[in-house]
This record gives structure tokens, C-alpha cells and sequence, in this order.
């Protein structure tokens, strides 16, 4: 009789560290099991030179990310990070071209043109109470304007420390490096800080961080000023990849960046999300694009395939929010 009761008890065990371990670890257990069935594939997978390849095609949405991950924590959401990201390469590239100052200069002016564009978001969401979602919205059609204002709708050259960006150091990919740099700093800020902490306490419940003296607008302005310069770090590391900031760059990686952060495990209602996930997200589509290549997939069927598993993430945390509830 006893052990007739422990056996199954000891399944439920079983079950339940199951449970935990894949929702835990989920999106890396999925990237996992992506690599092997792509390896199954088509071997040329998991080469070395592919393998680099990957980590290159997803360093700028991983760093596009890391920004993200900032306002989903704190309860928002940009859709402006991929217009964001063309003007601050754009703004660097005419600042080294058409000012003629320092190449040093244009990276400053670069990541500054991002602040600014993110804070003027985190203003309109803070004070002028508007939802993120139309704050971003029309920061993504001024961004884009602003761009193609300022190239005349033509590529220009950037400057050599913008292009270094997309060179390699050592042999080690730079873009590699700036991932991993950028990836410590966003995870320092949001573990270590006292803001990563009023981010998280922010995007849980508003009204409860409020009352417990958390000046919420502050905390606004600084998620979405921190998604800025990120996004403006993306852009200058695609544009040092082209050797040019192009007009129409990261058209769409807005989507992209918020997949990386959902599949991740970050809750779009807020509260909920860690960079490292973010980047086993990023991973996740990086190598699900390069394994359709290798596939020789057409472009436009890897764009169903993208957005099928958007699709899925976002409806993984509707209903990993209703299990929470209940």
C-alpha cells in the first residue's frame, strides 16, 4: 500500500522538477533542441565559421534587445527602436561627413541622438500620459522622417571608428565584444542598480511603486532613454557591418527585438524579464533565420516563419499569465 502511494508521488516529483526546469529554461532548452534538428539538417550548421556567422547576425538585434528589455521590465513597450537605431547611425555618419568632426565625435553623437530620441518617448509616456504603444508610434514615423531628411534618401560613408564597429579585433568578431559588453552592462543595471530595481517595481504594479516613494515619472524617462542609446548602438554597429549608414535600415527589427524579449521569458504586461534570456531569444531567431538560409528557404517564407513564432512567444506569456493568476 505504501509503495503503491509513493510511486506515483514520486512521479508527481518528477513532473513538477520537469515543470519547473523547462519554464525556468524554456527558451533554452528550445534553442537547444533548434540547433540539433538543424544540425540533423543540414551539418554545415554547426561549423565554426557559421557558428561566428550567427553570433554576428545576432548582435544587433541581442543589443536592439537589451534596450527593449528595459521598457517591457518597466511595463511598456518602443516601437520605435528600429527608426531610432537609422537615426543615430545616420546622425553619426552626417556629423563625420557634413560637420567634419572627429570620428570619435560621431559615436557620441550617435548614442546622444538616440538618448534624446528615447527620452522624448519616456517624456511623452511620463508626463504627457500617453501610452507607450502611441508615444513609440509616432516617434517611429518623426525617426524615420528625420533620417531621410538628413540623407536626402542616399547611404553616407562612415567614419573609420563607426566602421570598426563591424571589423574584427584579434580575430574575435567586434560586434561579438559589443554584445557581450552590452550584455553585462543592461544585466548590471537591471540586477545591481537601485533603477533596475524601480524598473521592476514600476512594470509589476504602478500605483504600489508610486506609494512606496519610487518617482515613477524618473524611472520612465530613464528606461526609455536607456532603450535609446542602445538602439543608437545597434544602428552605428549595422552601419559599421555596411561601412554606411543607409536610410532605410532596421525597418522592422522593432519586431524583432520585442520577440527576442518575449521568447526570453519577459511578461509584456511588465515586471517580468533578465537580459539573459533576451539573449537566448535574440539566438533563437538569429539561428532560425541562418538555418533557413542554409535551407535554401525563400526569404519571403522565413518572414511567415518570424512571425509564426511571435505569434507563439506572445501567446506563451497570455497563458503563463493566467497560470500565474490562477
Amino acid at each position: 500500500m505504501t509503495t503503491t502511494t509513493a510511486a506515483p508521488a514520486k512521479q508527481r516529483s518528477v513532473r513538477s522538477a520537469l515543470g519547473s526546469l523547462l519554464s525556468g529554461n524554456g527558451a533554452l532548452v528550445g534553442l537547444l533542441v533548434l540547433c540539433l534538428a538543424l544540425y540533423i539538417a543540414t551539418p554545415a550548421f554547426l561549423t565554426g565559421p557559421n557558428l561566428v556567422n550567427i553570433g554576428i547576425q545576432a548582435s544587433t538585434i541581442a543589443v536592439l534587445a537589451f534596450g527593449m528589455t528595459f521598457v517591457i521590465v518597466a511595463g511598456g513597450i518602443d516601437l520605435s527602436v528600429g527608426s531610432v537605431a537609422a537615426l543615430s547611425a545616420m546622425a553619426s555618419a552626417w556629423i563625420f561627413t557634413s560637420a567634419g568632426l572627429p570620428g570619435w565625435m560621431s559615436i557620441v553623437a550617435g548614442l546622444a541622438t538616440g538618448a534624446l530620441a528615447g527620452a522624448v518617448s519616456g517624456l511623452g509616456v511620463a508626463f504627457g500620459r500617453l501610452p507607450s504603444f502611441i508615444a513609440t508610434l509616432a516617434m517611429l514615423s518623426v525617426a524615420r522622417g528625420l533620417t531621410l531628411v538628413l540623407s536626402d534618401g542616399r547611404p553616407i560613408a562612415t567614419s573609420d571608428e563607426v566602421s570598426f564597429l563591424g571589423s574584427r579585433l584579434g580575430g574575435v568578431p567586434v560586434p561579438i565584444l559589443v554584445l557581450l559588453v552590452t550584455g553585462v552592462i543592461a544585466s548590471f543595471v537591471l540586477n545591481r542598480t537601485v533603477v533596475g530595481r524601480e524598473m521592476y517595481a514600476v512594470g509589476g504594479n504602478v500605483e504600489a511603486a508610486r506609494l512606496s516613494g519610487i518617482r515613477v515619472r524618473k524611472v520612465l524617462v530613464t528606461v526609455f532613454a536607456l532603450a535609446g542609446v542602445y538602439a543608437a548602438l545597434a544602428g552605428m554597429l549595422l552601419a559599421g557591418r555596411l561601412n554606411s549608414a543607409q536610410p532605410q535600415a532596421a525597418s522592422g527589427y522593432e519586431l524583432d527585438a520585442i520577440a527576442a524579449v518575449v521568447i526570453g521569458g519577459a511578461s509584456l504586461a511588465g515586471g517580468v524579464g533578465k537580459v539573459s534570456g533576451t539573449l537566448i531569444g535574440a539566438l533563437v531567431l538569429a539561428v532560425i533565420r541562418n538555418g533557413l538560409n542554409l535551407l535554401n528557404v525563400s526569404s519571403f517564407w522565413q518572414q511567415v516563419v518570424i512571425g509564426l513564432v511571435i505569434a507563439i512567444a506572445v501567446g506563451i506569456d497570455v497563458l503563463r499569465r493566467k497560470n500565474t493568476r490562477h
